[in-house]
């Protein structure tokens, strides 16, 4: 059964003049018309995806049939009596005779072979019996380097560099010699550093020969002091010999 066609359907109870209510207005910004003012106040040709405005072309430059075909030169008109090529000479026609040359080839020849430099032969070596053979210049084996005029001489900017390394050393000496002078202290002549490094050398010596003395067991306690301590004087020795070489300048405080 159709509701629709029931007196008693729900259909029934919705009104006929009942219309969807309109949408609600779209928002608009109270700023539009002054941004659209702005842009087109300050826009400019630059600002466009090329130039602003654009020659309209002709009605009249129409592309035409045939127009970029590529065109062929002019006619000639064809002689076909010209000849191509020269004629093909006849029997009866003989070479010219009897054309001689006065120089001498012979002793041209054998006067540029006089007086010519001879060429020299390229170096080689062979370094193999099969005779494969190497080019001498580039193998290193000729003395090319040391017979040059600079050889062996230094560079200039060693020297230069040098003589710097040893302007600033001599400032530096002086800067400690002043600032010793103050604080009362005194450099170590070579003379002076050579007898003290000999006598710390000496000394090392002697307590390792006393270390060396030592029973192979050591069983009590004062072997084990005793080791010990020339154990700590040998090394100490050691740091002090290992100072004094690697340094070449000592000062020492003088005693007051």
């Amino acid at each position: 059964m159709d509701p629709t066609c029931s007196s008693e359907s729900i259909y029934n109870l919705i009104p006929s003049d009942w219309k969807e209510p309109p949408p609600p207005p779209r928002y608009v910004s109270v700023f539009k018309a002054a941004v659209k003012d702005d842009e087109q106040k300050f826009k400019t040709a630059v600002k466009t995806m090329g130039p602003a405005k654009l020659e309209v072309p002709s009605p009249k430059d129409f592309l035409k049939k045939h127009s970029k075909e590529k065109t062929l030169p002019p006619k000639k008109k064809f002689e076909r009596n010209e000849p191509r090529k020269p004629p093909v000479p006849l029997r009866t026609d003989h070479p010219v005779m009897g054309i001689q040359s006065e120089k001498n080839f012979i002793n041209t020849n054998a006067a540029d072979v006089i007086m010519g430099v001879a060429k020299k032969p390229k170096p080689i070596y062979v370094d193999k019996r099969t005779g494969d053979k190497h080019d001498l210049e580039t193998s290193g084996l000729v003395p090319k380097y040391i017979n040059k005029k600079g050889y062996g001489v230094t560079p200039e900017y060693i020297r230069k560099r040098n003589e710097e390394v040893k302007k600033a050393q001599e400032e530096y000496d002086n800067y400690i010699q002043e600032n010793l002078r103050e604080a009362a202290m005194k450099r170590l002549s070579d003379e002076e550093r050579e007898a003290v490094l000999q006598g710390l050398k000496k000394n090392w010596e002697e307590v390792h020969k006393e270390f060396q003395s030592l029973s192979v067991f050591i069983d009590s306690i004062p072997k084990k002091i005793r080791k010990q301590k020339l154990e700590e004087e040998m090394k100490q020795l050691e740091h002090d010999i290992g100072v004094l070489e690697k340094h070449k300048i000592i000062y020492i405080a003088n005693k007051q």
